[in-house]
């Protein structure tokens, strides 16, 4: 997975969709490697990551809906105190910013939003999964099925 690190390496700050926190928690092969190599070349500094609160929530929802409420807790705390990690809160210039995202490239408003958060934090990349998403311009659009064949 040395690709990964090269490649990210290019960048100072990197946008994390929550894709890819939903592969790393729950281990979902086949990119729990590659979503490994990610977080742990985050957490040694290789470079700053950069998620909205919308991830917050995305991932609560599935140990929400078992009844887990203490899994929810976990990757809250996990998230919050994870180093190098950067969680933005959405504002009205955010919330504007994902209009004209939505209106450009007609994407859904969840990823709108995290794709909104990241450039503001000073993200020129956005690792996500979503093959929609290379339509954006204004960020360079990694997808971890793209980082397996390296």
């Amino acid at each position: 997975m040395a690709g990964i690190a090269a490649l990210l390496k290019g960048h100072r700050v990197v946008g994390l969709d929550t894709s890819a926190f939903i592969y790393h928690l729950e281990g979902a092969s086949p990119y729990a490697e590659c979503t490994s190599s990610v977080f742990d070349e985050l957490a040694c500094g290789s470079f700053r990551g950069v998620t909205s609160v919308l991830t917050l929530m995305e991932l609560s929802v599935k140990p929400l809906q078992m009844g887990r409420s203490d899994v929810a807790d976990e990757y809250e705390v996990l998230l919050v105190n994870f180093p190098n990690l950067l969680i933005v809160d959405l504002n009205r210039d955010t919330v504007r910013s994902a209009a004209e995202l939505r209106a450009n490239y007609r994407l859904w408003p969840a990823d709108a939003l995290q794709i909104a958060a990241c450039p503001e934090a000073g993200a020129t990349a956005f690792l996500t999964n979503d093959r929609v998403l290379r339509r954006v311009a204004e960020l360079e659009v990694v997808l971890l099925e793209d980082l397996l064949l390296r």
